[in-house]
C-alpha cells in the first residue's frame, strides 16, 4: 500500500528566521562588502575552485546571527535547506563548504582587518538613517537558590544572598549572570545578589 503524502511545500512557509534571512538579503550591501573581500580572495588557479565571494561571506553573517561555531555551521548547511538557499548553495552545487574552508574565510578577514573595515561601511550607511550597529551581548541571568534557614552558627542568612520573585514564586539566593565569551560556547560567569 501506498504512502499518502502530506502535500506540504515547506520552501514557501513564511517563517520569522526566512523572513529575516529575506529582509538581509535586502539591507545588507552585499555588492560593496565583496568588493572589500576580493583584493584578499583566493583566485583558485590550483586544486578545487574556491567556492563564490558571495557565498562565504553569506555563511559568515549566517554565522554571526544564528550564534553558530564552524562544524554548527557546516551540520547546518546540510540539515537546513533555508540556509543553503540564502547562501546560492541549492542551485546544482555538488559539494558544500566544510567547517576548514569557513575556518580559513573566517581567518582571511582577520588577517586583513576586513572585519573591521565591513563595519565601518554598514555603520556609514546607517548612519546617513540615524542608525549605527554596535557589539553586544546576550545575558542571562540564571537564579542560584540558596537556604534562606537562620539556623546556623551564627544565627543569621548570608548576606550576599537576597529574595526575588519570579513569576508567581519566591526565591533566595543570588544571580548567575552568564554570557557568552566567544563563538566556540565558552560562558563566563558573573555572580550578583538577587
Amino acid at each position: 500500500m501506498a504512502q499518502l503524502g502530506l502535500g506540504l511545500d515547506l520552501s514557501t512557509k513564511r517563517t520569522r528566521k526566512r523572513e529575516f534571512l529575506e529582509e538581509m538579503r535586502r539591507v545588507v550591501p552585499w555588492s560593496r562588502l565583496i568588493a572589500l573581500i576580493e583584493p584578499h580572495y583566493p583566485k583558485g588557479k590550483t586544486g578545487r575552485p574556491p567556492f563564490p565571494i558571495a557565498t562565504m561571506l553569506q555563511i559568515h553573517f549566517m554565522q554571526q546571527w544564528f550564534g553558530l561555531s564552524d562544524p554548527a555551521m557546516e551540520e547546518a548547511l546540510y540539515d537546513v535547506p533555508l540556509y543553503r538557499d540564502f547562501s546560492g548553495l541549492d542551485g546544482g552545487m555538488t559539494r558544500l563548504p566544510d567547517e576548514s574552508t569557513i575556518l580559513r574565510f573566517r581567518h582571511l578577514l582577520e588577517a586583513h582587518g576586513l572585519a573591521v573595515q565591513m563595519l565601518a561601511l554598514v555603520n556609514e550607511i546607517l548612519s546617513g538613517k540615524g542608525l549605527m550597529l554596535k557589539a553586544g551581548s546576550v545575558v542571562d541571568a540564571t537564579l542560584i537558590s540558596a537556604p534562606n534557614s537562620t539556623k546556623n552558627a551564627s544565627g543569621t542568612r548570608d548576606p550576599e544572598m537576597h529574595q526575588t520573585k519570579k513569576g508567581n514564586q519566591w526565591y533566595f539566593g543570588m544571580k548567575a549572570h552568564v554570557r557568552p565569551a566567544s563563538r566556540l560556547n565558552f560562558c563566563s560567569t558573573q555572580r550578583d545578589p538577587l
